[in-house]
Formats: C-alpha cells, sequence, structure tokens
C-alpha cells in the first residue's frame, strides 16, 4: 500500500471519481461512497483512510474554485497544489460543467414564500482559521474565480431574477403590494450601465438601489465590482446596497453590503485605462 506523495495519476483518478459522485449528488441521485472508495483502492493501491481524506482535500479545492462540493466531505485543508491542478485539467477537459445551468430557474416559477435566506456579511470576527483563508483566496486568486463568475452572464441573469422575485416577495409579506409592483429589473430593461441592477423598496417606502454579485461558492468567494457601480454606490450611500448572492446552485443565501465598500472588501485595481500625454 503506497504511502508516498500522490502522483498526478492518482490525482486525476480520484478527481475523476470524485466528480462523478458530485454530479450523482447534485442530481439527486443515489450513489454509493463506500463502494467508490473500494473501487479506488483497487485502482490505486491506496488506503480507504487515505482516499476518504482525500475526497476532503478535493472538497477544499473546489470551495476555493467557488465551485459546488460534496456536502458529506467536509473540506480539508493543508493541500498540494497539484490536486489544484488535478482539479483544473479535469474542469478543462470537461467544460460543460462550468457551463450547467443547476438550479438556474425562472423567478415566475419561484414560490412566493421561498424568500433567500439573508445572513451577516463575513467579517474578521467570523471569518475561518487563516491558514485556510489563506489557501481558498490563493486558489481563487490562481483561476481568476471572480473574472469566471463576472463572465457567467447566465449565472449572474438567474442571481437578478431571483434577487428581483425575494425583493417582490418580501414586499407583499408585508403588505406593500403596491411598491411590489413598482419594483423595476433595470438592468433588463435600461440595460448595463445604471449602477445598480435592480430599483426596489424598504418597506416603508425609501428606494432601495440593488447591485447583484451571484456566485455557486461560498460566501467569500471573491466578485468583482465595476468604477461605475462604485461611483453610484458613493453617490448614493444610502440607497445603494451590494446583494451578495451565494451557494446559488444549492440552497441560495445571501447578505447586504452597505456603502462605503471599502469598510468591507479589498479593492484591488485589474486594469488601467491608457491615454497618450
Amino acid at each position: 500500500m503506497s504511502n508516498g506523495p500522490w502522483t498526478d495519476a492518482e490525482n486525476d483518478l480520484i478527481v475523476a471519481d470524485y466528480f462523478a459522485m458530485l454530479a450523482d449528488d447534485i442530481a439527486g441521485r443515489p450513489y454509493n461512497k463506500a463502494e467508490h472508495n473500494r473501487d479506488l483502492q483497487a485502482r490505486i493501491d491506496r488506503n480507504r483512510s487515505s482516499i476518504e481524506f482525500k475526497h476532503q482535500n478535493i472538497s477544499a479545492v473546489l470551495k476555493g474554485l467557488g465551485e459546488d462540493w460534496i456536502l458529506g466531505y467536509k473540506p480539508a485543508f493543508n493541500l498540494q497544489m497539484t490536486l489544484v491542478d488535478a482539479v483544473a485539467r479535469w474542469l478543462a477537459l470537461n467544460p460543460a460543467w462550468l457551463g450547467r445551468q443547476v438550479g438556474l430557474r425562472p423567478a415566475g416559477g419561484l414560490r412566493e414564500a421561498a424568500q433567500i435566506w439573508i445572513g451577516p456579511p463575513p467579517t474578521m470576527s467570523n471569518h475561518p482559521p487563516p491558514q485556510e483563508l489563506e489557501q481558498m483566496l490563493h486558489i481563487a486568486q490562481k483561476f481568476d474565480v471572480a473574472g469566471r463568475d463576472e463572465r457567467n452572464r447566465a449565472l449572474g441573469r438567474a442571481g437578478e431574477e431571483r434577487v428581483l422575485a425575494h425583493e417582490r416577495s418580501v414586499l407583499r409579506s408585508a403588505g406593500r403590494d403596491d411598491l411590489a409592483r413598482k419594483v423595476r429589473w433595470v438592468s433588463e430593461e435600461d440595460g448595463d450601465g445604471a449602477g445598480y441592477d435592480i430599483a426596489s423598496f424598504a418597506s416603508d417606502g425609501l428606494p432601495r438601489l440593488i447591485e447583484v454579485k451571484t456566485t455557486n461558492g461560498w460566501e467569500r468567494t471573491p466578485f468583482h465590482i465595476t468604477r461605475n457601480e462604485l461611483a453610484v454606490a458613493e453617490e448614493r450611500r444610502s440607497e445603494w446596497r451590494l446583494f451578495r448572492l451565494w451557494n446559488f446552485s444549492r440552497e441560495p443565501k445571501a447578505f447586504e453590503l452597505h456603502p462605503p465598500l471599502g469598510a468591507h472588501v479589498s479593492l484591488t485595481a485589474m486594469s488601467f485605462q491608457a491615454s497618450f500625454h
């Protein structure tokens, strides 16, 4: 039984096996973890506990990538980057995985009572252990997870549609059908450029200008924000809200950030405009 470092071939085999289970898990199909483990033991000459822990390492990689993972395999950190590379190889060979439309349902088909769970935003007081957070952020930065989510228009549009339904539902539950009817999907009706996606209201009638940022990943998955969105956030501090929607493909959850955003997140310039002297 091998006890040395995992080879690329071994990593590729266990990653492929993990994604086979994950596909069944997401689809609600039954699968047998013990059977998968026994099959891998025969193919890569590793013991049960070693394979079990490596599955947990893969969950950690997927968490860092802002992706779904098997909830029964709690993410385990202190992982090697060779495993991250193996997951990246699998995703490159299976591009349809990232383009899948899991959980993207039209708002019209949602039950009115299905409001989104709103929790506290990430803070220094509720962050994971420093080593875990460092690994997650390193993986996210290396593979530009924020850019991937930003380019996924289907994900972004579905998130906005889900928040639109949520806002209307909250107002109706508060007895403000009049305001619910006035909620507008600005980015859909007028196009991008307003600096927010949804024009909604608080129950007292005050405006809520909502910029939606959606990910399938965890609550600390990085995201992109434009200069225009930041400018509108500053100009209309009392009205503007960043609605961070996460865990979208499974069970959507959210938190809100109020301006100034610099009080909540670190803003990193990703590109610059060049002009001639």
